[in-house]
């Protein structure tokens, strides 16, 4: 069972204008339960106005450094984020989930790999925390970072990025492009497009001798890098990404309509989790499992509710169901019947998922 935990923020500072980045102080008998690797992310909780309100924000920390920090930039409207930007104080209090996520690739302390890395903006977040784990766990690897920013000003870690590039001399090469402010070289001015890439894989990007990708960003930059790598050869089950969604494609919202007509009432629907069964009958007030599960009293883990951050995943082990949208899962992990609850509309009439994944 999936359950919060009440930490103390150990420290809590501005790391840019608008983003801070949050310490939690993690009590030893809880060490084992918040061990994570590079890429996972913590789900915090708190009462925001009478209203419980969840986010799940990435580790910027490495396994290594025994820290548990996360980055969190302030968005326009956003109740989470600015509770956390203008609210939350060293010594107080939230409650946070165990860490979650699969965003990421196993340490192989013996091998040459070489590394890429997209980011834009927050997205630097679970970059971070691989660039640090993989060049400190793997002596032979390479990483190279191209970093999306709006002005220098605005550029996370960057202060911390210059470090490792000391530290880690000739294993870490790091290239920043602004879009609002200009660069002396006109290739670091500007978003990633045909010009720019064909640039970075003729000159910086060797494909045949590419590991692994990392892409963390808006849906568009994320969609795009990966298509343009993929067409120049680079094969699919290498890259990896995170993204940050700012809308509903066509299809997903006809999609997600479709959907919302299927007539649910009556399914049954068993959710096994923490090893004991939990069973009910769909009724026609929800339409997708999580929510269905938690009106009928379940305690399950939830964060973003928007198919965006995998925290509800579970694996359908008997019956079938359709996703409304899916940003979190990859190809592979829904090839094994993995789903997000949250988006998960039952279509049979009977459903087994299992939270203990």
């Amino acid at each position: 069972m999936a359950e919060f935990h009440n930490l103390k923020i150990a420290d809590i500072y501005k790391e840019t204008e608008d983003t801070s980045v949050v310490a939690f102080e993690i009590p030893s008998e809880l060490h084992d339960e918040f061990k994570f690797n590079q890429g996972q992310h913590l789900t915090l909780k708190a009462d925001i106005n009478g209203e419980d309100v969840r986010r799940s924000y990435s580790l910027c920390s490495s396994p290594f450094e025994k820290q548990w920090r996360v980055a969190v930039k302030q968005i326009p409207g956003g109740k989470f984020s600015t509770y956390i930007n203008k609210e939350l104080k060293t010594g107080d209090e939230i409650e946070v989930m165990a860490p979650s996520g699969t965003f990421g690739v196993d340490v192989m302390p013996e091998s040459s790999k070489n590394y890429l890395f997209f980011a834009a903006g927050s997205g630097i977040t679970p970059v971070l925390s691989m660039i640090k784990t993989h060049l400190a766990a793997e002596p032979n690897s390479t990483c190279k970072l191209f970093y999306v920013n709006k002005t220098a000003k605005s550029i996370i870690f960057k202060e911390e990025l210059e470090q490792l590039r000391n530290t880690y001399f000739g294993r870490l090469e790091i290239y920043y492009f602004l879009t609002k402010e200009r660069r002396d070289i006109e290739l670091f001015n500007g978003r990633f497009d045909d010009e720019k890439m064909e640039v970075l894989t003729k000159t910086f990007i060797d494909i045949p001798d590419t590991s692994e990708v990392f892409l963390c960003g808006p849906e568009q930059m994320v969609n795009y890098v990966s298509d343009y790598l993929v067409k120049k050869g680079l094969p699919k089950e290498l890259v990896h990404f995170e993204l940050f969604v700012t809308g509903l494609s066509e299809e997903d919202i006809k999609r997600a309509e479709r959907l919302a007509q299927q007539n649910v009432e009556g399914i049954e629907i068993t959710i096994v989790d923490g090893g004991k069964e939990f069973a009910f009958t769909m009724t026609k007030d929800y339409d997708n499992i999580l929510d269905a599960a938690l009106g009928a009293g379940a305690d399950l883990p939830f964060a973003c509710k928007g198919g965006v951050c995998s925290t509800c995943k579970c694996q359908v082990v008997d019956g079938e169901v359709e996703m409304k949208i899916n940003y979190a899962l990859e190809d592979k992990e829904v090839a094994q019947n993995y789903v997000l609850s949250c988006q998960a509309v039952p279509t049979t009439e009977k459903v087994v998922v299992d939270f203990d994944v």
